[in-house]
């Protein structure tokens, strides 16, 4: 039976300690309460001032941010133009020695297969005019001074030889007899 007043002393000094323990942890959370109204009411005060203070590091940032961008892109648009141009020049001087091939292998075609050049066309458009005059000369009319010839085209002249050829070789028609 000794045992029995222990326990209850036991239980009065646990008691004892549960309160004074319970009491401490609520002294405990009333502090961390108004430290929490406290930070909240300071946040409030200061909320304005932090927020302009903030936004005034963002521009600041921002503007910096801006400087350090547009300097690369001056930097790398200046690179790209400049590969630019030389890729517009090599492609240039490509197209130039392609055009000349392609213009060499035509001439070489058009000449195996007998078709005048300029050349050629200029000697013949030089040898008619001589024959135009030689035939003006055969008929009889007096050659046109060079400023007239010069204007008029070595077809024309041309044409005109073949046209005095036909009405020379073409026979007078006879006259028709009257049958009835």
């Amino acid at each position: 039976m000794s045992s029995k007043p222990k326990l209850k002393s036991q239980t009065k000094a646990g008691a004892v300690q549960a309160q004074a323990l319970g009491k401490g942890i609520m002294e405990s959370a009333q502090q961390i309460w108004l430290a929490g109204l406290g930070a909240f009411a300071k946040a409030q005060a200061e909320g304005g001032k932090l927020f302009d203070t903030l936004v005034k590091e963002g521009s600041a940032i921002e503007q910096k941010t801006r400087r350090f961008t547009d300097s690369k892109v001056h930097e790398v648009r200046g690179a790209v133009e400049s590969s630019v141009g030389a890729a517009r020049q090599r492609a240039t001087d490509t197209w130039d020695r392609l055009e000349k091939v392609f213009e060499d292998r035509v001439s070489r075609s058009l000449s195996r297969l007998g078709v005048p050049g300029r050349q050629d066309m200029d000697a013949l458009a030089a040898r008619v005019e001589q024959l135009a005059r030689a035939v003006h000369q055969l008929n009889g009319a007096a050659p046109k001074a060079s400023g007239q010839a010069r204007s008029r085209k070595p077809q024309d002249d041309l044409a005109a030889l073949e046209a005095a050829q036909i009405a020379k070789a073409k026979p007078k028609p006879r006259p028709r007899s009257s049958r009835k």
